[in-house]
C-alpha cells in the first residue's frame, strides 16, 4: 500500500516552501528514518525522512517546486524490494560503506554526504574533527585543498586537445544561478529594516586586554572542567549585553504597530554566517545561563549552521542580537537591525593600537563597538550609555560578578 510522502507542517511564519533535495530516486531502496528529500523555506531547512523500510515509488514534486504546509511530495511504498538501480560509481560506493561503516557516531549528514561525491573523494580517507570523529564540512574542505592536482592527459588526437585547452585569453564567464530561500528571505527583512525603521549607529571602542588576560588565565583549566568546551571572548559579551539591558530596558524593547513591548527577559541572537545565508539563533534566558553555557551553545549552533539542522524554535524570538563580524576580520561596520528588536551591537577585530594611559602612551589590544538603535524607541543618550556600560564591564569583567 501506498503512503504519502508529505512536507512537513510549517510553523505560522512560514507560508510555504521550496523543494530543494530529493535524497532518494523513485525505485530507490530505503532504511526507516533515512533521509528522503530536503525542504527549504525562508528560516530553515526542513527534512523529510522514511516513515519505514520500502522504496519510493513516485516524486511528484521536483526540485524547485513550490511545496505548501503538508502538500504531498511523492508515494513511498512501505516493505517493497528496490528496483534494478543503475550501476553506482567506484566514488559513490565508497562514500556509502564508508558512512556505514562507520557507525551511529560517524555518520555522514547529508551535506557532508553530498560534497564528498561532488568533489569525488573517499570518506574513508577523510579524518574527522567533530564529536567522536564525525567528518564535519570542514573536514571535507581541508581534504579538498590538501588533494593533488591532477595532471593532464597527453591527448593522441588534436580533437581531445581542443578538449582540454582553456578558455581563451580575456573570456568573461558568468554564472547565474537562483538565491535561496533563506538568503531572499534574509535580504528583504533587511530592507525593510532600513525602510521602516529610524536606524542609527553610535560607537566606541574597549580595552580587551583584561578579558584576554582573564582568558589566558583560566582557558586550560576551564576546558578541563566543562568537558572540553572551549572559553570565547562572545560569552562575557553575551552576559555584558544581559547586564546592560537590565539597566537599559529601552535597549530590550520591541514595537508592535504603536505599542512598545518591553520583555522582562534576556533572549539573545548570536548572528551565524552558513552557507545558505545568514541565520540567528537565539540563546533563552542568556542571563542565567554560565559562561560554559553560552559557550555551549553557540558551539551547537555553529555546528547546526552548517549541517542545515537549525530548527524554526531556535530561531524564533530574540530581543537583542549581537553581530561579530570580527571573526572574518572587520574593523568597523554599522549592523542592521534584526526586526521587531530595537537594537544591535556589532562586534569586531582585535586590533593592538597605541593608547593614551596616565600621559603614557601604551599598545592596547582594541575593539570597536558599534549599537545600531531604532531612534523611535531608544534615544540617544539611553543607546550610547548602554555601549559605554558594555565597554565598562567588559574592561573590568569583575563588575559583572560583583554586580556593580
Amino acid at each position: 500500500m501506498a503512503i504519502e510522502i508529505k512536507a512537513p507542517t510549517f510553523p505560522e511564519s512560514v507560508a510555504d516552501g521550496v523543494v530543494a533535495t530529493w535524497h532518494k530516486k523513485p525505485g530507490e531502496a530505503v532504511a526507516r528514518d533515512e533521509l528522503l528529500v530536503d525542504i527549504e523555506t525562508d528560516k530553515v531547512v526542513l527534512e523529510v525522512v522514511a516513515p519505514a523500510d520500502g522504496v519510493v515509488e513516485k516524486v511528484l514534486k521536483n526540485e524547485g517546486d513550490t511545496v505548501l504546509s503538508g502538500e504531498v511530495l511523492g508515494f513511498f511504498a512501505a516493505g517493497a524490494a528496490a528496483s534494478p538501480a543503475p550501476v553506482a560509481t567506484a566514488t559513490t560506493a565508497k562514500v556509502e560503506t564508508a558512512a556505514a561503516d562507520e557507525g551511529d557516531e560517524q555518520a555522514l549528514s547529508p551535506a557532508v554526504r553530498k560534497l564528498i561525491q561532488e568533489k569525488g573523494l573517499d570518506a574513508a580517507s577523510i579524518k574527522g574533527t567533530g564529536k567522536g570523529g564525525r567528518i564535519t564540512k570542514e573536514d571535507v574542505l581541508a581534504a579538498i585543498e590538501s588533494k593533488p592536482a591532477v595532471a593532464p592527459v597527453k591527448a593522441a588526437t588534436p580533437v581531445s586537445v581542443m578538449a582540454v585547452t582553456a578558455a581563451p585569453q580575456g573570456a568573461r564567464p558568468e554564472k547565474r544561478v537562483p538565491m535561496t530561500r533563506l538568503r531572499a528571505s534574509v535580504a528583504r527583512r533587511l530592507l525593510e529594516a532600513q525602510h521602516n525603521a529610524a536606524m542609527l549607529t553610535t560607537f566606541n571602542e574597549v580595552n580587551m586586554k583584561p578579558v584576554m588576560d582573564l582568558r589566558n588565565q583560566y582557558k586550560a583549566l576551564f576546558e578541563k572542567k566543562h568537558g572540553g568546551t572551549k572559553l570565547g571572548f562572545m560569552s562575557f559579551f553575551v552576559k555584558a549585553v544581559c547586564e546592560a539591558l537590565k539597566r537599559f530596558p529601552a535597549v530590550n524593547a520591541s514595537i508592535d504597530g504603536n505599542d512598545i513591548v518591553y520583555h522582562g527577559f534576556q533572549d539573545i541572537g548570536v548572528a551565524v554566517s552558513s552557507d545558505r545565508g545568514l541565520v540567528v539563533p537565539v540563546l533563552r534566558d542568556a542571563d542565567q545561563l554560565s559562561l560554559a553555557e553560552v559557550e555551549s551553545g553557540i558551539a551547537e549552533f555553529g555546528r547546526k549552521a552548517r549541517d542545515g539542522k537549525l530548527s524554526i524554535d531556535d530561531m524564533t524570538g530574540g530581543t537583542f542580537t549581537i553581530s561579530n563580524g570580527g571573526v572574518f576580520g572587520s574593523l568597523m561596520s554599522t549592523p542592521i537591525l534584526n526586526p521587531p528588536q530595537t537594537a544591535i551591537l556589532g562586534m569586531h577585530k582585535i586590533q593592538e593600537r597605541p593608547m593614551a594611559v596616565d600621559g603614557q602612551v601604551v599598545i592596547l589590544p582594541m575593539m570597536y563597538l558599534a549599537l545600531s538603535y531604532d531612534h523611535r524607541m531608544i534615544d540617544g543618550k539611553e543607546a550610547v550609555q548602554f555601549l559605554v556600560t558594555v565597554k565598562e564591564l567588559l574592561e573590568d569583567p569583575a563588575r559583572m560578578l560583583l554586580d556593580v
